[in-house]
């Protein structure tokens, strides 16, 4: 072990860059931050539809055929190229291959895809240097969570974070995949009783047949809104929890709902109250290392994260719109301009996610935030990711999501008025990253872009008055302007002491 290996296995970083999906936190934005020293992430969120779209783009700088050769199981590798990659890509108007999440019991393509999709992204934020890579998933989005989570080991990856629900289950998976075991995870579904056993599974074994590597066991980070979720993790997950990420209801994507009954205010927003401020008090009382997000993309907010015990900050957005980030060059330039001259809308629709979550949408002209836009386009549910399982009638599984067609989710038994307001949030998040899918008759799916609050901030990213785009170092230099030479890689990890984690840090 080198002397850089052996300092980082005593470190906790001190700057997140939070992993936002789909693919706006790619392989090439974590390894930019990964590069400076600080914990990059990349977004599992469908990762297999990824990969299959940009193959068929082409893989221009050959980036995704070079991590595909890397991959421990080339014949698995050679058939999904062989399935999905054109030499020079698709045509302007050819649509992408349909592509679906995964259900409780997957095909053995769709398992292979899941799991080289995600050891290709972890293998390219992690090329070329030997910084910490960690890789997001949300914990509403069950069925291809375990092969996801096999592939970014097999590549290594350092951290995993999960938000969006309780990953109790997930600190066991990480140690029983490490050690090449079968796992199992509970399957939420809708009408349940409490006699049925629902669950999904992976088998290294059964993947491989019988080739088993040995594999890192990843550290586990929790993303909650409240040190009661935390202490409950902290308590009864299945294995140890190694740190917390709290992120309030400013910060981008998904939001935790406000507690108790919701209210709304004009603007048809989520009204968070005292109730909803984190007790980080509570949180130092659990000893384990913890981050702040949620508006703390600024020197000043990272430095009171520092004081209040904090290990340091998750930070989302100052990202998402720098150069090395996924979203399409063209709705990066536009947010910046807007930026620039204060005109920017982000609101928190307790709608638009069929996840039930409340969801940030950034409005822009042209996006699927516009609602003339959206009622234009025809629903249905073709990705499927946030699609919920249920129980039918013969008790049987099936699937159902909110922003599909009305008459198919009212005749898979879902209330009709639950698709009120209901965006398709992954076709709009693909349209996003410049991968949206082609419809007959030249219609594209339209980009739904989510931020958190402070978006208009990020002109003070910008390298000067004239600039039009800023880039991942830019963040992280301002980011870290006051602190001392210390904290520009990684924050020590100590067991004792008065600057031990969880404990107040005096700057």
């Amino acid at each position: 072990m080198d002397h850089f290996q052996a300092e980082q296995t005593a470190t906790v970083p001190v700057l997140i860059q939070g992993g936002m999906g789909v693919a706006v936190s790619d392989w090439r934005l974590a390894r930019a931050v990964s590069r400076r020293g600080h914990l990059g992430v990349v977004s599992g969120t469908a990762l297999d539809t990824v990969l299959v779209r940009r193959l068929q783009r082409g893989d221009t700088d050959g980036s995704l055929r070079r991590a595909i050769a890397e991959f421990p199981f080339p014949e698995m590798a050679d058939r999904i190229l062989e399935r999905y990659f054109v030499p020079g890509g698709l045509g302007d108007d050819d649509s992408y291959a349909a592509t679906m999440a995964m259900s409780q019991q997957p095909t053995i393509e769709q398992t292979e895809l899941v799991v080289l999709a995600n050891f290709v992204e972890v293998f390219l934020a992690k090329d070329g240097h030997e910084g910490l890579v960690g890789i997001n998933f949300l914990e509403k989005i069950q069925s291809p969570t375990l092969p996801s989570i096999y592939g970014a080991m097999l590549a290594g990856v350092d951290y995993v974070l999960m938000g969006a629900g309780i990953p109790k289950a997930i600190p066991g998976i990480l140690d029983r995949l490490s050690d090449g075991l079968e796992v199992r995870m509970p399957l939420h579904v809708i009408d349940a009783t409490a006699d049925d056993v629902d669950d999904v599974s992976f088998s290294p074994a059964e993947f491989s047949s019988g080739e088993v590597p040995w594999l890192k066991r990843p550290k586990f980070l929790a993303i909650v809104a409240s040190a009661t979720l935390a202490t409950i993790l902290a308590k009864k997950a299945s294995g140890h929890v190694d740190g917390f990420v709290i992120e309030g209801p400013t910060a981008g994507g998904h939001n935790a709902p406000p507690r108790g009954k919701t209210r709304l205010n004009s603007r048809g927003e989520p009204i968070y109250t005292d109730r909803d401020e984190v007790d980080l008090k509570a949180f130092r009382a659990i000893g384990r290392p913890f981050w702040l997000a949620g508006q703390y993309g600024s020197p000043e907010q990272l430095q009171h994260a520092l004081r209040s015990g904090a290990a340091g900050v998750q930070v989302g957005t100052a990202f998402a719109f720098c150069q090395e980030s996924g979203i399409d060059q063209d709705l990066k330039d536009e947010v910046i301009r807007r930026a620039k001259l204060g005109k920017l809308d982000v609101i928190t629709d307790p709608l638009a996610s069929p996840t039930g979550f409340p969801f940030k949408v950034l409005n822009l002209p042209g996006s699927a935030s516009e609602s003339m836009e959206v009622t234009q386009r025809q629903r249905r549910c073709d990705l499927g990711f946030l699609r919920q399982a249920y129980r039918r009638p013969d008790g049987s599984i099936g699937w159902r999501c909110s922003a599909e067609s009305v008459a198919a989710f009212v005749r898979k038994g879902g209330n009709e008025g639950e698709t009120i307001g209901r965006k398709c949030v992954c076709n709009g998040l693909m349209a996003t990253i410049g991968l949206g899918q082609r419809r007959s008759g030249g219609a594209r799916e339209l980009p739904l872009v989510t931020s958190g609050n402070d978006v208009y901030q990020i002109v003070k990213f910008l390298p000067d008055a004239d600039a039009t785009g800023y880039h991942a170092d830019d963040v992280i230099d301002r980011l870290l302007v006051s602190l001392p030479p210390s904290f520009h890689c990684l924050s020590r990890l100590r067991d004792s002491g008065p600057d031990r984690p969880g404990a107040p840090i005096a700057l």
